[in-house]
């Protein structure tokens, strides 16, 4: 299998694709075959070729070798809702087999394949299915981003918690300037070096759709 990793995050909406997109961009630089992927995806939109998510298009367009869609995003909902309930909503149920399949069909031709999760650590992906068990049952070690914002320091030492309790290897951690007002952010950065136990991969000033910063992939 090739090695990549499992990107989650603190919360909905703090950057998990944007940081993504770095870290493919940053793989690539030096040299690596590197790959997107988004199994599971709710608020996406109708298209002529079926469902499609912009995340999941980022990373995509961001890939080298890209992946054909199918493979990138495997489950794609509409509503832009806990995907679970949006499976739910659609008769269907996230299922651990097809993401495997379609993770190694993108693996056979990558040296790193990066893989995005849904909202936040504990977000499930069905009744039986949590992100655990695809960062698990893929053997990728987890990166996590946080959000800096006010509230950032509870969110990113709960979520290493968690993903350690679960079995899962930190193996670093990015941190994304989604509030350019944050007071004391500095202190606060400085706060998440000394305890999270994990290394700093980069600090990315908050620009979606922009060219992220390079982060330090050099154990990835």
């Amino acid at each position: 299998m090739s090695r990549g990793v499992f990107v989650t995050g603190t919360d909905t909406g703090i950057g998990k694709t944007y940081a993504a997109v770095a870290l493919l961009a940053s793989l690539r630089a030096r040299g690596l075959r590197a790959t997107g992927m988004k199994p599971v995806a709710s608020g996406c939109r109708i298209t002529p070729h079926g469902l499609r998510n912009e995340d999941a298009e980022a990373l995509i367009a961001a890939s080298d070798p890209a992946p054909a869609y199918a493979h990138c995003n495997p489950y794609a909902f509409e509503p832009a809702i806990a995907p679970h309930v949006a499976a739910r909503e659609a008769g269907e149920e996230v299922r651990f087999d097809p993401i495997r399949a379609a993770h190694a069909r993108i693996a056979h031709g990558a040296d790193r394949v990066v893989v995005e999760g849904v909202g936040g650590w504990l977000a499930p992906l069905s009744d039986w299915l949590m992100q655990a068990d695809l960062a698990r049952g893929l053997e990728l070690p987890v990166i996590l981003v946080v959000g800096l914002r006010l509230g950032c320091l509870n969110h990113a030492l709960l979520s290493a918690r968690a993903i350690r309790a679960d079995g899962c290897t930190l193996a670093g951690w990015i941190a994304n300037r989604i509030d350019p007002a944050m007071e004391r952010c500095e202190e606060n950065l400085a706060t998440l070096r000394a305890r999270l136990d994990a290394p700093l991969l980069g600090v990315l000033a908050f620009a979606p759709g922009g060219a992220g910063a390079a982060l330090d992939v050099a154990g990835l």
